[in-house]
């Protein structure tokens, strides 16, 4: 067969489409639940998004989490109180849609369902799921999840943030940092030391005490609310604990739930940073002809496809584990630790492509670059994810 008979004369989006025939493993709900969450991503937030991210902040984020709810991707891999109870995959090609827009919103959608929503629908009482769920589900409630501490990110067991009983309440102190949606968030859930152990608190961000200072200065996910907590002495009634969660398994598998989007979504930042570049580079003529044209620009571009293709396998292949039960920590950290990276490396190749117009919001690819320097960290580190996989490996611990 010949070069000119498989040459496509469609977008280099489409060409990325027809090369890889991923679409060849989703169903057909699949492909329509990915298709809705494109068309709204694309039609209703990807005009605004990088106006977001100059502001350092989302105009009406209230509107947008309503918008998302909706959509019913809030919550969307949860059963019942409103959720969707769709799978593993389909919040998978959600999460890879969103991010394809801006990492900002990924996270909103993360942080809402994955740890918020999640912390509650797997540990807390009935009573706790029937008052928050269903507004969380339809948007008009923002949750966050309040772990990492100014001292404590990446060993959560060493956090300082307390909880201790006085009659039949609790009492909560200490601070949280680097919080997604905490300042606009109406229910916090709080990770505290007690006397029996690493707890969960469902607290509302009306409480006396409570306060979310933005953080501001950022960067990276300017499109996005991030906060610090304070609890200052925080008085909470008996059943504001989840509680069926004790020690550091609770928070661990709601980072977990987390981990596996961000897997997906790296890959929809990826995807837009190439389709980015590889237009560009057909409409950019250096030497009279497009830079397409030359030998090394294309080698970066399919150093760019290779690399999506590879990460969007193994996220797929992850989420086909999960919705059968049998995916493992250390395979969703392996999923994160080499779809992020991967991920940054089409970014700044994409960015090499477009010259000086790569540093500018004209184009999506340097927003693309800095978001994912925070996303490389957040729901572990690199280290940490790599520390994780070893030891699997190996069967030697190597944190301490």
């Amino acid at each position: 067969m010949t070069t000119e008979q498989t040459t496509s004369t469609s977008d280099p989006a489409t060409r990325l489409v027809e090369l890889t025939a991923l679409d060849e493993l989703l169903t057909t709900d699949e492909r329509d639940v990915r298709d809705a969450v494109r068309r709204h991503c694309q039609e209703r937030l990807l005009p605004h998004v990088a106006q977001w991210f100059e502001d350092g902040r989302i105009e009406d984020i209230r509107g947008v989490t309503r918008e998302l709810g909706s959509l019913g991707v809030l919550g969307m891999h949860l059963e019942g109180y409103g959720c969707a109870g769709l799978s593993a995959v389909d919040y998978g090609l959600a999460c890879l849609e969103l991010e394809a827009v801006d990492s900002g919103l990924r996270s909103l959608v993360s942080v809402q369902g994955s740890l918020a929503m999640f912390a509650i629908h797997r540990w807390g009482s009935e009573e706790q799921k029937q008052q928050w769920l269903p507004g969380m589900a339809q948007g008009e409630l923002i949750g966050c999840f309040g772990l990492t501490e100014p001292d404590h990110g990446s060993d959560p067991g060493a956090m300082r943030t307390r909880a201790r009983r006085d009659g039949g309440d609790w009492v909560l102190t200490g601070r949280k940092m680097w919080i997604t949606n905490g300042s606009v968030a109406d229910v916090a859930i709080v990770w505290a030391q007690t006397e029996d152990g690493i707890r969960g608190f469902a607290v509302p961000t009306t409480t006396p005490g409570f306060s979310a200072p933005a953080i501001k200065h950022k960067m990276s996910l300017r499109a996005s609310v991030t906060s610090e907590l304070v609890l200052d002495d925080v008085r909470l009634p008996s059943d504001a604990v989840l509680p069926e969660a004790v020690g550091l398994r609770g928070p661990l598998a709601c980072l977990n739930e987390a981990r596996y989007g961000v897997a997906w979504g790296a890959m929809g930042a990826a995807r837009a940073s190439f389709e980015s570049a590889a237009t560009y580079a057909l409409s950019r003529t250096q030497f009279d002809r497009p830079i397409a044209g030359f030998q090394l620009t294309q080698q970066k571009l399919v150093e760019m496809a290779l690399a999506i293709t590879n990460g969007t396998l193994l996220a797929h292949h992850v989420g086909r584990l999960k919705d059968r039960g049998r995916a493992q920590v250390q395979q969703v950290s392996l999923a994160k630790l080499n779809n992020v990276r991967a991920a940054l490396e089409v970014c700044r190749s994409a960015r090499t492509v477009l010259g000086a117009n790569g540093i500018s919001l004209e184009y999506p690819v340097i927003r693309h670059m800095n978001n994912l320097e925070s996303v490389l960290t957040y729901e572990g580190t690199v280290e940490m994810h790599t520390l994780i996989v070893g030891e699997y490996l190996t069967g030697q611990q190597a944190f301490r």
